[in-house]
């Protein structure tokens, strides 16, 4: 396929590459699902650690994606990149079984999301190659749902193997999805003939589109990212209110559940009323979680609420703002583009999340929230004078 102007793939590379992201999650969540009071618990890391170790995870994630994105546009391959990250990533976590302190967990967190961090924005470039860019929406809207369904098994195997295989035997078991993923990625997935373009005309064409509408669009997105905290907080403060740790993985099913239920409609929704103003709808769930999450004591049903209103913004969040990206940017540049983005919300992370841990363990969690909800709010004023600006252009 032609980049620009040949025929599409259309959805069974989307359905396809959903697969491969619903078994790596199933494998990736049944491990995540339990790791935050592993750290916490078992290896004696408090709220700190847990943002060190978050924050830096993330930030290797999303540099990595800056030369994937980059080398995909220039060689005019995707699933290359894409096999290579997923390998890397479904290798990696079972080592997770034999860490003995934070800094091994750190070690194998890195290398996991060093090959999230490869995958992703040629997988997302890959997408929005294979659709039409009026169902651009709809298109990350299901392959967030099928990543999902994958996010919401995989808390579950944890719950139904804790009792019997203890934090370590999980975190073996999950290779099994992640294998599955791979057969998966190597035989349905089809590489579209793309045409590589030289490293100097990337470089022109990310300089032309960061002038433009596309770094309005990144700016409202880096203010909120830097008040972004992770899942694993909602696990800590499921369990400060009361749910046991044997619960604690069906809470983080909570949090994909929601995720998935509202992926497709979110993406449908901002394909007919715009993106920006579904966007305004996944700041305002994260900024209702905060705040509750200030408010909330001593009850485990809390815990319930909070984690059912954090999926909502994740679920929206995270489908329209890589929507967003393959709307703003130039089509010969979408890996590098995703690159570009990537980057900047890494960078974001690692800040809010060590922040967010230092203001948890020095001041309690209800600054920290307390935090998170004025960037919030930032964000969804900058986002308006986005959506302003684009009305009157």
């Amino acid at each position: 396929m032609d980049r620009e102007n040949g025929t599409r793939l259309g959805f069974r590379n989307v359905v396809a590459l959903g697969f491969v992201s619903l078994f790596t999650d199933a494998s990736s969540e049944m491990v995540f699902g339990v790791l935050p009071l592993f750290i916490v618990k078992e290896l004696r890391g408090g709220a700190m650690v847990l943002g060190i170790i978050d924050g830096m995870a993330e930030l290797a994630n999303y540099f990595l994606r800056v030369f994937s994105g980059f080398i995909s546009d220039v060689i005019g391959k995707r699933k290359l990149l894409i096999f290579t990250g997923y390998f890397i990533s479904n290798m990696a976590k079972p080592f997770f079984s034999l860490t003995r302190n934070w800094l091994d967990v750190l070690a194998v967190r890195l290398i996991d999301r060093l090959g999230k961090g490869v995958r992703t924005a040629p997988r997302d470039a890959l997408i929005s190659e294979s659709i039409h860019s009026g169902k651009m929406g709809m298109a990350f809207g299901i392959h967030r749902t099928l990543d999902q369904i994958g996010a919401i098994l995989g808390p579950a195997l944890a719950f139904l193997l804790l009792p019997f295989v203890g934090y370590r035997g999980v975190f073996a078991v999950s290779l099994i999805p992640g294998l599955l993923a791979l057969i998966v990625l190597l035989i349905m997935v089809k590489e579209p003939r793309g045409k590589a373009i030289s490293a100097i005309s990337v470089f022109k064409q990310i300089r032309y589109a960061v002038t433009g509408d596309y770094l309005r669009a990144i700016i409202p997105i880096a203010i909120f990212s830097l008040g972004v905290y992770s899942f694993s907080f909602i696990l800590v403060k499921g369990s400060n209110l009361g749910v046991s740790d044997a619960f604690i993985p069906l809470l983080y099913a909570l949090i994909n559940v929601t995720h998935t239920l509202v992926g497709v409609p979110a993406g449908i929704l901002s394909d007919r009323i715009g993106k920006g103003k579904v966007l305004l709808m996944g700041y305002f769930a994260f900024m209702l979680t905060s705040l509750f999450s200030t408010m909330a004591y001593g009850n485990p049903l809390y815990a319930a609420v909070i984690a059912l209103i954090y999926g909502v913004y994740v679920g929206v969040a995270e489908t329209i703002q890589r929507a967003l990206v393959a709307e703003y940017a130039p089509p010969s540049i979408r890996g590098a583009a995703y690159s570009f983005y990537y980057l900047v919300i890494g960078l974001c992370l690692l800040v809010s999340n060590i922040v967010f841990g230092i203001l948890w363990d020095v001041y309690g969690p209800g600054i920290a929230f307390t935090y998170s909800s004025v960037t919030a709010l930032i964000a969804m004023v900058a986002t308006t004078m986005l959506l302003g600006k684009r009305k009157a252009a």
